[in-house]
């Protein structure tokens, strides 16, 4: 990667709804850590962190819905 695609990707903005989430999560998924620049080493935590929240969150809302399930038939 060279200084100028980096700094695209920064131009464009980490926010969800931009296009250059995709290139950031592929130049992410690439590059090997210790060469990415320090904001794209924080954008990294940032996400696996995002990730896993999500993931715990996901797997509350299936646990509480299967439970929720279960009583109903239990009735």
């Amino acid at each position: 990667m060279t200084p100028e695609l980096y700094a695209a990707l920064r131009a464009e903005g980490p926010g969800r709804k931009s296009i250059a989430v995709n290139a950031i999560d592929d130049t992410l998924d690439h590059v090997p850590f210790r060469q990415l620049p320090q904001w794209l080493k924080w954008w990294k935590i940032a996400s696996k962190v995002r990730d896993k929240l999500e993931a715990w969150r996901l797997e509350a809302t299936y646990a509480i819905s299967d439970a929720w399930k279960a009583l109903r038939q239990w009735r």
